[in-house]
């Protein structure tokens, strides 16, 4: 199936209209696949704000290659993909530098092309169906949510404090700097959302959210010391569960270093209803810190890693200010955003998160 000697890559593409037989036929060849598409039809799929993807039906006479495959492009709006050119190269970075070195269940990367600034870009993918995508809105359900974690654990576990991926262009530590660039950032954005979905936030929320805000950058500073590959938008909405239940884990633009407790808070917060998570976190944190365990890491005691989901809840507030604002509006996604506050304010406020950012200590340089 591959190729003798690969082909030049074509010029990245932005709409599927321009994937056509037989670009898709150059780039493939590119990535030293040995096939020639003869016809293609694509259908959109998912519900990225950040990012369209399309599953591709292709017809071609090489045995062994598949009838279709999903292909990841830029959002419609040029002033957003300038924006987020980064995120989009980190997601070709993960597939290219991290994905074989790590047990997180993800789809198999065929090809992927971009242009120079990363804001245009392809990402040829496998084609998971028949798996679905997770309900943001219904949650999880207890066996979902199991192997959710178990799944995410595969990710945080194999390079677990691993300081070489730090060397990779797709990963960063959030330096000092950026810490406070980013706590800027949070403020400013918290009064644009505010303004915009007041009607929608109870008063108690809203007063939360701002408070939790002008903590962001000292949040960022915090725990540095414990550190791994973070999936940074680890819910439901990018979950494809199949029918046996296996999770595969889609939507990388955020991949970064840094407190794997991010990720486990940021699922147990936004991906089940409250009532839900109140009843099933304790034992989903004993299932996730067994599968840590599992994979090699050691020094890690559970109470420590009931106390990281603690002070990890925060993240949520961080992902969803930012998303609303810097994301392409939609109904949907409007609805999602407060749906997910909603539930990550009452998380925040459960585990009394707010109080253990104020009582962290002055952290020391991770880099």
């Amino acid at each position: 199936m591959h190729a003798r000697a690969s082909t030049p890559a074509p010029p990245a593409v932005d709409r599927p209209e321009l994937v056509t037989a037989p670009w898709l036929t150059a780039l493939l060849r590119s990535a030293g696949h040995d096939v020639a598409i003869t016809s293609v039809s694509s259908v959109a799929v998912g519900t990225g704000q950040m990012g369209s993807s399309y599953r591709l039906h292709l017809e071609h006479g090489t045995t062994g290659f598949p009838a279709s495959l999903v292909a990841k492009l830029p959002c419609d709006d040029p002033d957003t993909r300038a924006t987020i050119a980064s995120s989009y190269r980190a997601e070709i970075g993960f597939y290219a530098d991290v994905a074989a070195t790590v047990q997180v269940r993800a789809p198999r990367c065929y090809a992927s092309v971009t242009n120079d600034d990363g804001s245009v870009f392809v990402l040829l993918m496998e084609d998971m169906a028949p798996a679905e995508q997770g309900d943001q809105f219904t949650g999880a359900s207890p066996s979902e949510a199991r192997s959710s974690v178990v799944n995410l654990a595969g990710l945080h576990g194999p390079r677990w404090g691993d300081r070489s991926l730090a060397e990779l262009p797709c990963l960063s530590f959030t330096d000092p700097e950026m810490a406070d660039f980013l706590g800027d950032l949070m403020v400013s954005s918290t009064t644009t959302f505010l303004d915009r979905f007041s009607a929608g936030i109870a008063d108690a929320d809203a007063v939360l959210l701002v408070e939790a805000a002008g903590l962001m950058g000292s949040f960022l500073r915090g725990r540095s010391e414990r550190f791994a590959p973070i999936h940074g938008d680890y819910r439901m909405d990018n979950l494809l569960f199949a029918p046996d239940g296996t999770v595969t884990t889609v939507d990388w633009q955020t991949i970064a270093l840094g407190l794997p407790g991010r990720d486990l808070a940021y699922f147990c917060g936004t991906s089940l209803t409250i009532d839900d998570r109140r009843s099933l976190e304790h034992d989903l944190l004993g299932a996730y810190h067994s599968a840590l365990v599992a994979h090699g890491v050691a020094g890690h005691s559970r109470e420590e890693c009931f106390d990281d989901d603690r002070y990890g809840m925060l993240h949520a507030l961080l992902i969803i200010v930012l998303g609303a604002t810097y994301g392409s509006p939609t109904d949907r996604g409007d609805r999602m955003f407060l749906t997910m506050l909603e539930r990550s304010c009452a998380a925040i406020r459960d585990h009394a998160t707010l109080d253990l950012v104020r009582a962290e200590p002055s952290p020391s340089p991770a880099g």
